[in-house]
């Protein structure tokens, strides 16, 4: 329904109306989530509008419709934790910061509308190189990897990285950023599709199918060291079995549990085996530590913008096209990220 000539917009006008995705009850298949249209939200101080051209979606967004993930936003909502697009209107006092400008811009939620107000703090602007669907998947999975990997995983150059879950969204991101860091990645998928699109890719040292036995391939890949680092967003059987195949002083991250079951581990076992389980939190050590937060975004959207690490897209849909994209995430077909365009 067209409410007024503003709508859709002329070329450098805000319009007074767009469209999102409204969660307006949790359900276990998004039946309660519906395109609607809304008013265009204003800046107030130290705020910017961003006219979103891509949101980047993961499955927090997904777990969020359910009411299944550790932030839990009051009804009805809007998904989306990354977007990217143009400044379209500038708060009081936002400084640095002008009209048309292509940023970066990252929240706990409001990414899948056409327009978005974000702390000016938490903008950032994006490289030439780089287009809004690319800058759009870079952020949320490469800070957990960057925060993992370098701040609390304390990788070193040479070290095995064992990545589970190594095509979706973060640890996709896992692979890629461990290449740069000079690990030796071994790759962890359990589809054969998948594994032959991700060696294509990336070309981790080795990727493995985990039926075939997690265990014993990466004793065998590492000469019965073990992997040094373990990176798993899985959780469940993944995690019990990395406990039998990490190398003394190796390092557990917890990144998060996508295989639905929240595993524990008795007290003796990292005693005696020498290994530490170490939870990852990116978002959460960025607020904490606010000064490592800036320059861990500072690093990944430089690395980006050289070519270093390089964001997948696996597929663009417009926003109409959610309920498609959601699914694909909740049967897992999905690598790396999925992007939708809100004004396509």
């Amino acid at each position: 329904m067209t409410h007024d000539a503003t709508y859709p917009a002329k070329a450098g006008q805000i319009p007074t109306f767009m469209q999102a995705l409204e969660v307006q009850g949790l359900s276990d298949d998004c039946s309660r989530c519906h395109i609607v249209e809304m008013r265009v939200p204003r800046p107030g101080p130290g705020e910017v509008l961003v006219r979103i051209e891509a949101a980047g979606i993961g499955f927090p967004d997904l777990l969020m419709t359910r009411g299944e993930y550790q932030l839990k936003p009051p009804l009805p909502f809007v998904p989306g934790m990354e977007a990217a697009g143009t400044v379209a209107l500038v708060g009081e006092g936002v400084q640095g910061l002008a009209t048309g400008q292509r940023v970066m811009a990252g929240g706990k939620t409001g990414g899948l509308a056409g327009y978005g107000v974000y702390r000016a703090d938490a903008l950032v602007p994006i490289p030439d190189t780089l287009d809004f669907a690319h800058a759009a998947a870079l952020r949320a999975a490469y800070l957990t990897a960057w925060v993992a990997l370098v701040r609390r995983g304390m990788a070193v150059r040479g070290e095995w990285l064992l990545v589970h879950g190594a095509s979706g969204g973060v640890g996709l991101a896992a692979v890629d950023l461990g290449r740069h860091l000079g690990l030796k990645v071994i790759a962890a998928i359990s589809d054969a599709g998948k594994r032959a699109r991700v060696r294509d890719l990336y070309a981790p040292e080795h990727v493995i199918d985990p039926a075939d036995g997690i265990r014993e391939q990466v004793l065998e890949i590492t000469g019965g060291r073990g992997a040094d680092i373990v990176y798993d967003p899985v959780g469940g059987d993944v995690f019990d079995q990395s406990l039998r195949c990490i190398a003394f002083n190796g390092r557990l991250l917890v990144i998060g549990f996508a295989g639905g079951r929240i595993p524990t581990v008795r007290a003796n076992i990292p005693l005696i085996k020498g290994f530490s389980v170490v939870g990852v939190r990116a978002g959460e050590y960025s607020r904490r530590i606010p000064e490592h937060g800036a320059e861990d975004t500072a690093t990944i959207v430089r690395l980006a913008g050289e070519g270093a690490i390089r964001p997948f897209v696996d597929r663009m849909l417009p926003l109409q096209e959610w309920r498609t994209a959601f699914g694909a995430m909740h049967d897992r077909t999905v690598i790396g990220r999925t992007v939708l365009l809100p004004h396509a």
